[in-house]
């Protein structure tokens, strides 16, 4: 993974709810990450509570753009519980201990864990989703999906016959 450290950060804080500290970083994410320029400069030239207005839009209105992780494998079933305990697990064997407001599958969450640790498990293994995820908000014509191309753009492809 060398030199995608920067990249994931930098989609993790894409892929947030963009509030006041986004804006401020804007400029930073724009140098460090050239992938998401797209993006950055979207961000840039929208006002405030419109950026924010399309990301409710898109992320907390439609599971069929769900950021979770989990989602895409497990639906709301029980078996989703283990993929969280498996994703808990996984922070703490590098020595981490995921306390956030939001579930450990939490795409942004998960892009920053593998920007510290450099461990693409959870990456790899949820390519078929994040894949889904890409094309879904391609369609929806929504500026996120740069975010995910260029995450994306840095993984091996799904195997064959991965669950979609």
């Amino acid at each position: 993974m060398p030199g995608f450290e920067v990249l994931y950060q930098a989609a993790a804080l894409c892929l947030t709810y963009p509030d006041d500290d986004f804006r401020a970083r804007l400029p930073l994410l724009r140098e460090a990450a050239p992938q998401l320029r797209d993006f950055t400069d979207h961000a840039a030239a929208t006002g405030q509570g419109e950026l924010q207005a399309h990301y409710v839009e898109v992320f907390d209105f439609r599971n069929r753009h769900s950021l979770y992780l989990s989602w895409w494998t497990d639906g709301d079933t029980r078996n989703r519980g283990m993929s969280l305990v498996r994703f808990k697990e996984l922070y703490r064997a590098h020595g981490l201990e995921f306390t956030g407001e939001e579930l450990p599958d939490f795409l942004p969450a998960v892009l920053e864990f593998v920007s510290r640790t450099g461990a693409m498990e959870m990456l790899t293994e949820h390519r078929a989703a994040l894949d889904q995820l890409r094309s879904r908000l391609t369609a929806f014509g929504t500026p996120y999906a740069c975010v995910l191309d260029a995450v994306c753009a840095t993984l091996p492809p799904a195997p064959t016959g991965a669950r979609r």
